[in-house]
């Protein structure tokens, strides 16, 4: 049996300056701290220094699970221990750890086709205010919410 090559099954839609420009976690994913990225990423994006504004979210709704739900499920890792878009901003970047890339990519792969069915199947074509925490979900994961 070979092994996987899991970063070729990585094929984000978005990337992360596409995300923030758009409007992902209230504004407040990085809580502030925004100097290990490229500055470039920030020119447009929807930032806010107070904590989650739903108001910055592109489809102004409130998606995604708590950080304490995250923790409990084994989904944070000391290498990034604001989550999931951390490590894939880091990852963006050039970043590289095998073991925790293949995890993420897994959790990535599993999350898209999951919410895109559950849209495509409840949703009229072009109806882009049906299930906007689906949508905003997949966002947040590097995947286009418009098809």
């Amino acid at each position: 049996m070979t092994d996987i090559n899991y970063t070729k099954l990585f094929k984000p839609e978005l990337t992360p300056k596409e995300m923030l420009e758009a409007g992902v976690f209230g504004g407040y994913y990085f809580k502030s701290d925004i100097s290990e990225y490229p500055k470039t990423w920030f020119k447009k994006a929807k930032i806010s220094d107070d904590g989650f504004n739903v108001n910055l979210n592109f489809f102004n709704v409130k998606s995604g699970l708590t950080m304490d739900h995250w923790i409990s499920k084994g989904w944070i890792f000391p290498e990034d221990p604001l989550g999931w878009f951390q490590w894939y901003s880091r990852y963006s970047m050039g970043r590289r750890l095998p073991e925790i890339d293949k995890v993420q990519i897994m959790r990535w792969k599993a999350f898209g086709p999951r919410h895109k069915g559950a849209i495509l199947k409840n949703c009229l074509k072009n109806d882009y205010s049906c299930r906007p925490r689906q949508r905003q979900g997949l966002l947040q994961w590097a995947y286009n919410p418009f098809f």
